[in-house]
């Protein structure tokens, strides 16, 4: 069941809140939480029921390895050491993620490697395997490290499946969201949360049905369909899907927070702008708040903790070790592991830059820098292939493949002794004539626009007069929903 889908929003929503808080004002608290957590089942099976005991099983073995770490003092009976037992639920999780997630792409390269003919499984990817599995690591080591101390099934069950974070976060701690779920305060309807949920919601949905979705169908023409793209029309696609992601994840967070909070539930921001940073040390502190948290405190620092002695060149290996894992979390493809492998070394340079060369720049340059960087190594994060990313990267580098309207030949025909081609403009990627391509050329300015100027989600809600503006967010609740037959999955719902 998608956010963006009418089932989810005039009924699945509607209907778990009213027995929800039907329940807690009955005070049956237990049952209220138990709904709480049949609901997020019957959410996440309703993609494919198939893989529901994958969810269940999963949470009964963390819980179970979890609560004897937890007790470990006290059980006697226990023969094996805290920390086998967390190697134990480490490896559970891993290899549940590796088999479901990784194993048809370790089947191809030893292919490749041994020339070997073994068979691919063919597995469909269980929705969000990836991010429960992170959120279950989370909650073992914490247990481990002593800061957890949770011993109801109940509690921990609903923490995990939580269904507005569950599909593809944010990624959530069980020390910032139990409380939440057992707070009588939080049992209450509250209007302003309802009115602010609402709020944040819209904002969501309109950037994913309308933003998102839009530039998806350029990415896609751009990526997938067209075999060759002029210099334009590169930059167009490469753009188009930078945008499309952008809307697309902030958008279903979006969703998420808005969907949580009608529950009275905080969840952390996940995105603060991130295509306004001017480096991309920056940008990671922007982008992925909670993956970002995740990664230095599970992946980085352990890493870190492995060298006797720290020293500079040594950090900047784990941060390069670090990205190269966090690009093959997001997919089974050498593809993610490139773009992982750039963002390491990016961030690499960017620390050299800082903290050895200590050279300032212009704040405008250090943006154009940052963005381009960001919208190059996406084109690996999206290409299928690596035929396709460099089809794209040929393209937005080839300077003699520049070609611009037909009409304008007239009065700039003298470009032609530059190399300039006068044809059909954007014609690979933008399919439509006449005024309805002008408007896609407008729609890229637009996001421009948005991206670097506009506040976002958080920061409108900083503002207690944004509540004024409800009109404004009906109508964009109005305009998104009248779309919603043209629904299509979010992008993260893949990793």
């Amino acid at each position: 069941m998608l956010f963006n889908s009418v089932e989810f929003i005039f009924l699945f929503l509607p209907f778990t809140f009213f027995v929800y808080f039907f329940l807690n004002r009955k005070r049956l608290l237990i049952a209220s939480k138990a709904w709480l957590l049949f609901s997020s089942m019957f959410f996440y099976s309703w993609w494919n029921i198939i893989y529901l005991p994958l969810i269940i099983t999963s949470i009964f073995v963390n819980f179970l390895i979890s609560s004897n770490i937890i007790n470990f003092d006290k059980n006697k009976k226990i023969n094996f050491s805290k920390k086998k037992m967390l190697m134990i639920g480490l490896f559970f999780n891993i290899g549940l993620l590796g088999y479901f997630k990784y194993m048809d792409f370790f089947i191809e390269n030893a292919n490749f490697i041994f020339g070997t003919n073994i068979g691919l499984i063919n597995l469909i990817l269980p929705l969000a395997i990836s991010f429960f599995t992170l959120q279950q690591i989370a909650f073992l080591v914490d247990s481990y490290e002593g800061l957890i101390k949770e011993k109801n099934f109940l509690n921990y069950a609903t923490f995990v499946s939580f269904f507005p974070q569950l599909i593809a976060g944010p990624i959530v701690y069980h020390n910032e969201m139990m409380h939440q779920f057992t707070n009588l305060k939080k049992k209450v309807i509250n209007y302003k949360n309802i009115i602010t949920g609402l709020f944040i919601f819209s904002i969501g949905l309109f950037k994913k049905v309308v933003i998102a979705d839009t530039f998806a169908a350029w990415a896609t023409n751009g990526f997938d369909v067209s075999s060759s793209l002029n210099f334009f029309e590169a930059w167009f696609t490469s753009f188009s899907y930078t945008f499309q992601l952008y809307f697309d994840f902030s958008g279903y967070t979006d969703m998420a927070i808005g969907a949580a909070l009608l529950f009275n539930i905080n969840l952390p921001q996940n995105f603060n702008s991130p295509l306004k940073s001017t480096s991309i040390i920056e940008f990671w502190s922007r982008w992925h708040i909670t993956l970002t948290r995740f990664i230095t405190t599970y992946i980085y620092t352990p890493i870190v903790r492995s060298f006797e002695n720290l020293s500079f060149s040594k950090a900047m290996i784990a941060t390069f070790v670090t990205f190269l894992i966090s690009g093959l979390w997001h997919g089974a493809s050498w593809m993610f592991v490139i773009w992982g492998g750039l963002h390491g070394l990016a961030l690499v340079i960017n620390h050299i830059w800082r903290k050895k060369l200590k050279i300032k720049m212009n704040k405008f340059l250090a943006w154009v820098i940052t963005f381009n960087f960001i919208n190059f190594s996406l084109v690996f994060f999206r290409a299928n292939n690596l035929d396709d990313a460099i089809k794209l990267l040929k393209g937005m580098t080839d300077v003699s493949n520049i070609v611009i309207p037909s009409s304008l030949h007239s009065s700039l025909g003298f470009l032609s002794h530059f190399g300039i081609k006068f044809g059909g403009f954007m014609n690979n990627i933008l399919f439509e004539q006449g005024f309805e391509k002008l408007w896609g050329i407008a729609y890229l300015f637009v996001a421009f626009f948005i991206v670097l100027f506009f506040k976002n989600t958080s920061s409108i809600c900083e503002n207690k007069r944004y509540i004024e503006k409800y009109y404004f967010f009906a109508a964009m609740f109005v305009f998104a929903t009248l779309r919603l037959n043209e629904y299509s999955e979010f992008i993260y719902f893949r990793f």
